[in-house]
């Protein structure tokens, strides 16, 4: 993958380095297209991963694109397997910001990513748009709130 294809977005200038959002980019296409051949889509390769990956990155702005927060990009390939066993609740909240890749409105032939905070993502786990939106409501009025939607 050359850095002219996917160059660092202009929002993490000055934050991280353009190898470490490379890798990061390369780790995380791998990890999808992994999942997603499983699931039977062969005709995928990692390049398009990248590419759409790159591309949600870029729409992000640098933020959860469910929540609208600042993400801290800084955390991208920090985390630590050990360190999260050792240090259990309190170290993973720590991350919470973490940039994630969420696949959303994939296909066969084209994969679809957005870019959200790793608790977003946790949070949200394999619900559509609409059905993490749908509890996200339920949530907030069970707690008192009343939520209307913005016309």
């Amino acid at each position: 993958m050359s850095e002219r294809k996917h160059p660092l977005p202009p929002f993490l200038e000055e934050r991280i380095q353009p190898l470490v959002y490379k890798r990061w980019l390369a780790r995380k296409a791998a990890a999808h297209l992994k999942r997603d051949r499983k699931r039977g889509y062969e005709n995928i390769t990692g390049a398009i991963y990248r590419d759409a990956i790159h591309e949600a990155v870029l729409q992000s702005d640098g933020k959860d694109v469910y929540t609208g927060e600042e993400l801290n990009w800084c955390l991208i390939s920090t985390y630590n397997n050990s360190d999260s066993e050792s240090g259990k609740h309190g170290y993973k909240a720590g991350f919470a910001l973490l940039p994630t890749v969420d696949h959303i409105e994939s296909s066969v032939s084209k994969p679809g990513f957005c870019i959200c905070a790793w608790r977003t993502n946790a949070t949200k786990h394999d619900l559509s748009h609409q059905a993490f939106i749908d509890i996200c409501k339920k949530v907030l009025e069970h707690a008192g709130y009343r939520v209307e939607k913005d016309s």
